[in-house]
């Protein structure tokens, strides 16, 4: 019954902003590192994002790293991406993904399209 549901995405013109949740269930929550993806038309599946199990600490891809910001709230068992300065390039499904180690374990979510157009 492990669940990961995106949310969030949508049309959004160059330069503008929308944030990304994704609910986890049927997992400790706390327990799993939280990761978001994304796969453009024609590209391979690329890391955006990472976020640690308490929180403290937070890696991004270059195209990311000073406008995206990931986040994770353990007691709501919520991760989200803020997504700030948005630019064409940015267009893909983006997909929620939590993974635990020391079990092997690595869900993934439905995604959700974010599409970055005038």
């Amino acid at each position: 019954q492990v669940q990961l549901v995106e949310s969030g995405g949508g049309l959004v013109q160059p330069g503008g902003s929308l944030k990304l949740s994704c609910a986890g269930s049927g997992f400790v929550f706390m327990n799993y590192i939280m990761r978001w993806y994304r796969q453009a038309p024609g590209k391979e599946r690329e890391l955006v994002a990472s976020i640690n199990t308490n929180g403290y600490r937070a890696d991004y891809s270059d195209s990311a790293r000073g406008r995206f910001t990931i986040s994770r709230n353990n007691a709501q068992k919520m991760v989200y991406l803020q997504m700030n300065s948005l630019k064409p390039e940015d267009t893909a499904v983006y997909y929620c993904t939590a993974r635990y180690v020391p079990q092997s374990a690595r869900h993934w979510g439905q995604g959700t399209q974010v599409t970055v157009s005038s």
